[in-house]
């Protein structure tokens, strides 16, 4: 197969079986060879990439996530889609382990937020390992935003919704999830929330019809996977 993508999911697999459903239902198609090329890596044996930031006595992803991007390279793809949000606590590291270009989730979605919102406070929605490791708020940051990070009861309501609901239960609890929008955009006095979890990611994609304003990282990964991808083809049918 040439001029194709892959994606380094699995973390966790329900999150990259919506990242892959929206990728095929937004790529527009009148016949079976109008879809993209790519091959889904769905690593779920790595382990917890919070565990880890939170204590790095716990087992390190890391050298898993190395061991998939080395396969890659062998592959050869023209970009990599990294899923997990956690797991750009260790992006530079992936980067600097490959010539192949990774996409920068939490990058995407900041850039996507400021052609939304001109400044402002925005609340940030994700894993304890995510929050701790701030790359989320350092992009939000760069582009001109104020942050506002989950206090601890809000933090324990999206812990709860994303290990013990969907992790653990394969349930998208719809009620704590719109409760967890209104303290973090109303009760914070947000304009809007960042949701920096993949599972968060699904949570909106099925929780359809509350008012608030939500920039979802995977849904903008998802656009701009397809943007590159179709421009790679273009580049490559011309040449």
């Amino acid at each position: 197969m040439e001029n194709f993508f892959s994606i380094l999911g699995g973390m966790g697999t329900q999150a990259t079986e919506s990242f892959v459903r929206l990728l095929n239902h937004r790529t527009i198609t009148h016949k079976d060879q109008d879809y993209l090329n790519y091959v889904l890596f769905n690593h779920a044996t790595v382990p917890d990439r919070t565990a880890y930031i939170l204590d790095e006595t716990a087992e390190n992803p890391l050298p898993f996530l190395l061991d998939d991007i080395a396969k890659q390279n062998l592959l050869k793809p023209n970009f990599i889609v990294l899923t997990c949000n956690t797991a750009h606590y260790f992006f530079e590291t992936l980067q600097e382990a490959t010539k192949i270009p990774i996409l920068h989730m939490p990058r995407e979605a900041a850039i996507e937020m400021s052609h939304r919102q001109n400044g402002g406070k925005v609340a940030f929605l994700g894993t304890e390992g995510s929050v701790k490791a701030g790359v989320y708020q350092r992009e939000l940051e760069k582009v001109g935003f104020e942050v506002m990070l989950p206090k601890t009861q809000l933090q324990q309501k999206v812990n709860d919704l994303i290990y013990r609901d969907i992790k653990e239960n394969d349930f998208l609890n719809k009620d704590l999830y719109y409760e967890i929008l209104a303290e973090a955009i109303e009760k914070c006095g947000c304009a809007s929330a960042v949701l920096g979890c993949t599972e968060l990611s699904l949570m909106e994609e099925f929780a359809t019809g509350h008012k608030y304003n939500v920039v979802d990282a995977q849904s903008i990964l998802v656009d701009r996977t397809i943007e590159r991808a179709l421009s790679d083809r273009k580049k490559a049918d011309h040449s």
